[in-house]
């Protein structure tokens, strides 16, 4: 049962993007929409996934997309969002306009969450929730049974 196979796993380039590669996903899209992220790559003469096109697309190339350092107040921001809802980065990633999920939760793992542990003997910081807590615990899920 399930789906059939997108593509032949055999014939698709893997590893990193490149600026061609770039330059035809963006001009497909930009073109045509996005519609079926499956048909996409073969229509826009990608040797890749259609998965792989559509992260691609979403992660890096959306020209509403903001790049760059993120401020204090978004750093903040994360570190709060996180203590309530866990590692629910798309529903942090609703919190930071511009910001993409799949950014915020690299930057997490790879910074804040070193810099949070490290200053954890600060009371006033908030802490993160586990994740064996129960819904009475956590404020975010308490309201939506209220």
């Amino acid at each position: 049962m399930g789906r059939s196979p997108c593509c032949s796993h055999e014939e698709l380039r893997k590893g990193a993007w490149t600026v061609q590669e770039d330059q035809k996903l963006i001009a497909y899209i930009q073109k045509h929409g996005t519609g079926s992220w499956r048909t996409l790559p073969q229509k826009a003469g990608l040797q890749r996934c259609g998965k792989s096109c559509r992260l691609r697309w979403f992660n890096y190339l959306r020209p509403d997309i903001k790049r760059g350092k993120l401020s204090q107040e978004e750093e903040q921001t994360i570190i709060k969002l996180q203590a309530v809802l866990g590692n629910r980065w798309s529903s942090i990633a609703k919190h930071l306009p511009k910001r993409t999920d799949n950014e915020i939760k690299n930057y997490w793992n790879s910074y804040l969450r070193k810099q949070f542990e490290k200053n954890a003997g600060d009371s006033s910081s908030p802490k993160p929730i586990s994740s064996d807590s129960s819904p009475e615990s956590n404020p975010m899920t308490c309201a939506w049974f209220h």
